[in-house]
């Protein structure tokens, strides 16, 4: 049964008024559970955002133009992303699934790379375009690394050139790379079930309210008028 709300004592109103009223009622609990839903979302959206940024200073370090610029894209797609959720623009968090798949082989990449897996080789100069001989930062600065510089001063041509050799490091620069890369599929991954929830939670609340009158241009109740013109023709009234 349903009672009209505001009228005390109504009687129970069945029909489209009583399905109108369950529909109104259903729409207010999902988008109270959609916002808690959105909130997660939208922390998911921030720690990828943090994620990247981080990845992206460390790149920059290391002079890898490559995933520079995927780093800087990734970024831009994410706060797109985040803008979608944000303002309840589904087009926008399709657009960052579909990138999400794109980041997960770029990442998968990145390790084959440094695992030197499929014929590649982590000494190539692919993630620097050939510009320069630059390798990861983490090659001389990562954990327990001691950097010593050797001159060459006894090989002509090379006087003011010095040897840089790298040791003591409790763990290659390449594992520290792939673990990146790995975090960021995890996170890319979580991010992509949260992005596909969220489009379906709007698309559902879409088809709610306007399955209620939500976008329907004429009122659910309405008096039908019809147009009369008794008040406008004269009587003539005989003589």
């Amino acid at each position: 049964k349903c009672r009209l709300s505001g009228l005390r004592g109504a009687a129970p109103e069945t029909g489209w008024g009583c399905r109108v009223g369950a529909e109104r009622a259903a729409l207010r609990g999902r988008r109270s559970s959609g916002t808690v839903l959105l909130q997660l979302r939208f922390a998911v959206g921030l720690r990828c955002w943090l994620a990247a940024l981080e990845r992206q200073v460390f790149d920059f370090l290391g002079y890898q133009w490559a995933p520079i610029l995927a780093n800087f894209l990734h970024i831009i797609i994410v706060i797109l992303g985040l803008f979608g959720t944000i303002q309840y623009r589904p087009r926008y968090i399709v657009v960052y699934a579909i990138w999400t798949a794109v980041w997960v082989t770029w990442n998968i990449f990145i390790i084959c790379f440094y695992l030197e897996v499929g014929g590649l080789s982590k000494d190539s100069e692919l993630l620097t375009f050939n510009i320069s001989r630059h390798q990861s930062w983490w090659s001389e600065n990562g954990p327990g690394c001691v950097r010593k510089e050797a001159s060459m001063s006894g090989i002509a041509g090379l006087d003011s050139h010095s040897y840089i050799s790298v040791i003591g490091c409790a763990l290659e620069y390449r594992y520290i790379e792939v673990m990146h890369s790995s975090f960021q599929i995890l996170i890319a991954l979580v991010g992509f079930v949260y992005a596909c929830y969220v489009v379906s939670v709007f698309t559902e609340e879409e088809d709610s309210f306007d399955f209620i009158g939500g976008f329907d241009p004429f009122p659910l109740y309405h008096v039908n008028e019809k147009p009369t013109n008794l008040l406008f023709k004269q009587t003539y009234l005989p003589a």
